[in-house]
């Protein structure tokens, strides 16, 4: 007779799509307060089999049990009367609406969007998650939309919460913040559900481990007892390599930034205060930031997708590109990779070699002004080889961009534009809900393009991240550039207080790449 102890217990969960078997034959049990980690690389089936468990994914063959009785969740509404709620890693939200509003499709109807939008405020508040309820969706970085997604699972009160990968897009100081509220969840009698690439994360919060590989569970454990190694090895069969960061001389200027002072487009917006910043030929350039304090509206101005920078403002050698479309500055070796994978940088539902010629135009031949012709063998060659060089599990260059795992898309976007060969690489969260070996090959990738002489401008919210990655490293504050610091000097403290907007400001006349005694503060 099953007991009543176990808050959910998963037995035998199959689930086959064409092509792949995503679970096979998964068992999996979860005790009340247990903070259960499952541990796998991309496309191993984690969420898939979250996703079975909040009703969105009907498994083929296998039994729920929640709370010691048989369930057959049919959609997520069932699973959160149940008292499951879930924070996925791809936001469920309607862009063309308010925060408010989105949390309130999954709230019970009795309560007015008024209130609503003040229960929003007090949790943000009690969780250090500040949020504006009355935004609309549009408007918020990656790292905001993360936030709407906790307080909408919070404010449901739930018995069991999964979170797949909540941490990927937040700073270190919001993440302690996060693990405050979740281990005070965990002491109530919630149960959590914790998908996550960092093990160290996983080490610090989580008191029990199910390691999926290939759809299959090959190991339980507890993490506390582990190291990063030894998960890593549960994990991939083997540890990751490490990275070979040699010191180089950087060469000429590949970008330079003067002053780039832009007004934001819509209201939730952040103006862009006399930014300047200078990327070296064989050099990586890191910036660092809390999300929303100006990372989207640099990135827009820095690849075309906002021309309204002024005139001298944006320079790629010698050319003045400050009103040059994305296109154009592609002609002249600019590749960039943005944060939101699925609707900015793939199609989903186009194929991963149809995905190709959204930056990639060498399998169109233009026979004259009437247009070009699509090589179609051509360009499913160049999706192959991706897939191969970037080892993205994918059911070959005809599968549709949705059908891939998170990490997997990153890996395959990532290596579209590393494989353009450019002069100046600009990428956004390169690694987020990536796993460790995927971190590993794309951050390799990274620097063998530094060391091949390509300038590299990296925007993350991962310190670790850009300390492995960069030589000199800026922080963004309130639409303002710190000046640089070399990584040798920067450490974790000194980033976070300028995350604050406290930094010491170049002298007057001096290059914003050196550092000054004169200290500011920047609201």
């Amino acid at each position: 007779m099953q007991s009543v102890s176990n808050r959910l217990q998963l037995s035998g969960i199959t689930k086959a799509y064409p092509g792949v078997v995503a679970n096979s034959d998964v068992s999996l049990t979860v005790l009340p307060g247990q903070t259960h980690a499952v541990l796998g690389e991309n496309g191993a089936g984690k969420s898939t089999l979250m996703k079975i468990i909040y009703g969105s994914v009907k498994p083929d063959a296998g039994q729920v049990l929640f709370n010691g009785q048989p369930v057959n969740i049919r959609n997520p509404k069932e699973a959160r009367a149940l008292g499951i709620s879930m924070v996925f890693q791809h936001f469920n939200l309607f862009d063309t609406i308010t925060v408010a509003e989105n949390v309130w499709l999954g709230l019970d109807k009795g309560l007015s969007l008024d209130q609503v939008s003040q229960r929003i405020t007090a949790k943000a508040g009690e969780y250090g998650l500040d949020i504006d309820p009355e935004r609309p969706v549009h408007t918020l970085s990656v790292g905001e939309m993360q936030r709407v997604e906790i307080i909408r699972a919070l404010l449901t009160n739930p018995q069991l919460l999964i979170l797949d990968e909540p941490t990927s897009v937040l700073t270190p100081q919001a993440v302690e913040k996060l693990f405050v509220v979740l281990k005070k969840l965990a002491s109530e009698g919630c149960s959590i559900l914790y998908i996550s690439h960092k093990l160290h994360e996983i080490r610090e919060l989580c008191s029990a481990c199910t390691v999926l590989r290939a759809g299959r569970v090959t190991g339980v454990c507890n993490p506390a007892e582990e190291s990063n190694a030894s998960l890593s090895r549960l994990m991939i069969g083997a540890e990751p390599p490490q990275l070979e960061h040699r010191p180089q001389q950087a060469g000429a200027p590949v970008l330079r930034v003067r002053d780039l002072s832009l007004a934001r487009e819509d209201q939730f917006g952040v103006d862009l205060h006399g930014l300047s910043l200078t990327v070296h030929a064989g050099e990586v350039l890191g910036i660092a930031g809390v999300s929303g304090n100006g990372q989207k509206e640099l990135l827009y101005a820095l690849s075309g997708e906002d021309v309204r920078a002024p005139k001298g403002s944006i320079v790629m050698g010698q050319a003045d590109v400050s009103g040059l479309h994305p296109g154009e500055r592609r002609t002249l070796g600019l590749h960039f990779v943005p944060e939101e994978r699925l609707g900015r940088g793939a199609v989903p539902t186009l194929s991963l070699a149809q995905n190709m010629l959204l930056t990639r135009t060498e399998a169109i031949s233009w026979p004259g002004l009437a247009g070009g012709w699509i090589q179609v063998p051509q360009l499913a060659q160049h999706a192959a080889r991706v897939i191969q060089a970037f080892n993205v599990k994918a059911n070959g260059p005809g599968a549709a961009a949705r059908s891939l795992s998170g990490g997997n898309l990153q890996k395959f976007i990532v290596g579209r534009e590393i494989d353009a060969a450019p002069a100046l690489f600009i990428v956004s969260q390169p690694t987020w809900g990536v796993d460790v070996g995927a971190a590993a090959q794309i951050r390799g990738a990274i620097l063998a393009l530094r060391d091949a002489g390509c300038a590299v401008l990296v925007v993350s919210e991962e310190l670790d991240e850009l300390f492995a990655l960069s030589d000199r490293l800026h922080v963004i504050a309130s639409g303002r550039l710190s000046p640089s610091i070399d990584v040798a000097q920067a450490t974790v403290e000194k980033i976070g207080e300028w995350m604050s907007g406290l930094w010491k400001a170049a002298p007057e006349g001096a290059d914003s790449d050196a550092d000054s005694d004169a200290e500011v503060a920047h609201g």
